[in-house]
């Protein structure tokens, strides 16, 4: 949630509001037709305390997407709810992604912080080291002769 407080009786895809029913007349299906889809687990509504079906604007779309996939695209039921299955996984895999991706953001700027104050901690005194750059020239040491004794 984004902090704000959600009113109870506000409306949403999720919000279980259609009698099988009128379910059935906005997916163009027959009642019949829905309870065997909820039997097969193929769009299971909501339940009131007595037990009778409750449909939310997101069970009627999957309706009407079972009901393409079956007439228009000769699909079986039970590939129509393997399909269903896989496309849950996708989203709730999406989802899971996206939260760790925010966590991998939030764990990089906390890094970034404390690297900022590791450097902040610094002693002034130290002279930064810089690293040497590797030549090809040739020294030659020769020692001084030795003065003899006097």
């Amino acid at each position: 949630m984004d902090g704000r407080r959600r009113n109870p009786y506000q409306l949403t895809d999720e919000t279980p509001v259609y009698v099988i029913s009128i379910a059935a007349q906005l997916s163009g299906l027959h009642p019949q037709t829905l309870r065997q889809y909820d039997r097969l687990g193929l769009v299971s509504p909501d339940r009131t305390a007595g037990r009778g079906r409750r449909y939310s604007a997101r069970d009627i779309e999957l309706l009407r997407t079972v009901q393409q996939l079956s007439q228009d695209e000769g699909i079986n039921l039970a590939g129509i709810k393997r399909i269903i299955e896989l496309e849950n996984q996708v989203t709730a895999l999406q989802q899971r992604v996206a939260e760790l991706s925010a966590a991998v953001d939030g764990a990089a700027v906390a890094m970034q912080q404390r690297e900022a104050q590791v450097h902040a901690s610094y002693r002034r005194d130290l002279v930064p080291y810089q690293d040497v750059q590797q030549t090809s020239a040739l020294v030659v040491w020769r020692p001084k002769p030795k003065r003899p004794m006097e």
